[in-house]
């Protein structure tokens, strides 16, 4: 049976799962080839919500849009506006932008319309960050977020891909000016890639900030036994560039989810997910199959002793950082420059 709680410090109540939805949208307008159509998308989004999960994330970056598309009119036809929690992230400044000038309060204005068009609704409830902007001041984005946040377009702030330092600094400004503030951050975070807590899962923690984590099961490792695939595994090269170099080291771990899928007689997804659940609010869960939302929606029922959690744990090995993370550093002395030389608030 889901489980519910509040999102941070915020007014907000959502299901300890929520939807990932990067695998819905058109795969003629994306990166990835193996994204549901709008017809299945619908069936995943159906279920979710009648299995009890009420928070939904997805993104303007996700299949251009329409993953934001497919969304939107499955929770018009499915649910009551004020029974789901929506997320969704917007991009950096892209550089044609930065070349016309347009400043990072204008472009969050223009991203958050368009992601607004897309989903068909008229607020979001938290709108993120999707990454770290090294050429576009942090006062700039605080503002032009507390602006869309004022004007009722989106309810909550949040923040995913940064370093806890960065979302410190971030949160002391907003209270500096007044500003909204992130009350949430998701990060990449899951039992063979635990970085976070070396100071992000700590900080969060004595800052009453969600962690909403995704990959929650390292696009699949976390769910199938050893000599299983799927077409996402063999696919999506992006998940391939975060995780085959260290795929040795966390094959003991992946071997041990598998081994205590076994004694519990669950699913892998069940082990991995409620290895998480114990360290953070809702871990951000994909599906492109119904039964993968069974799998998950189990995971909140079941209970690790110490030692199982222990076992799970023990092999873990420091891992260098991946995906986004890794580039998420300035490239010059100019983009430091620019990130530390205060805002172009505009009227």
């Amino acid at each position: 049976m889901m489980m519910y709680t509040k999102l941070g410090q915020s007014s907000l109540t959502v299901s300890r799962i929520c939807m990932g939805c990067m695998g819905f949208g058109d795969t003629l307008q994306g990166q990835h080839t193996w994204t549901l159509d709008e017809e299945h998308s619908r069936q995943i989004i159906r279920h979710a919500l009648e299995m009890g999960i009420n928070f939904f994330d997805t993104a303007i970056a996700y299949q251009s849009g329409t993953s934001e598309q497919y969304v939107g009119r499955a929770l018009r036809d499915f649910a009551r506006r004020d029974e789901v929690v929506v997320a969704t992230k917007f991009l950096p400044r892209t550089p044609e932008e930065i070349e016309r000038g347009i400043t990072g309060q204008k472009h969050i204005e223009h991203m958050i319309n368009k992601s607004l068009e897309n989903l068909g609704m008229d607020h979001v409830d938290l709108y993120i960050y999707h990454m770290w902007d090294w050429l576009t001041p942090i006062e700039d984005i605080l503002d032009g977020l507390n602006r869309v946040v004022r004007a009722g377009k989106a309810r909550y702030i949040g923040i995913s891909n940064c370093f806890a330092w960065q979302l410190d600094k971030a949160n002391a400004i907003a209270d500096r000016e007044g500003w909204a503030r992130f009350i949430s951050v998701q990060g990449h975070y899951n039992l063979i890639f635990r970085e976070e807590e070396r100071e992000m899962v700590p900080y969060c923690q004595e800052e009453g900030i969600a962690l909403t984590p995704y990959s929650a099961l390292a696009a699949g490792r976390l769910s199938r036994r050893p000599g299983e695939t799927s077409e996402r595994l063999e696919k999506d090269a992006y998940a391939r560039f975060k995780y085959d170099a260290t795929a040795q080291q966390d094959r003991t771990i992946i071997d041990r989810v598998a081994e205590l899928a076994e004694k519990h007689g669950v699913t892998m997804t069940e082990i991995s997910l409620a290895w998480l659940l114990t360290k953070v609010a809702s871990p951000v869960v994909g599906a492109t199959k119904l039964h993968h939302v069974d799998g998950a929606v189990k995971a909140v029922d079941l209970e690790l002793t110490d030692d199982e959690t222990a076992y799970l744990e023990a092999p873990y090995v420091p891992h260098p950082l991946a995906g986004v993370m890794a580039q998420n550093k300035p490239s010059s002395a100019k983009e430091k420059h620019v990130w530390s030389t205060g805002s172009q608030k505009i009227g």
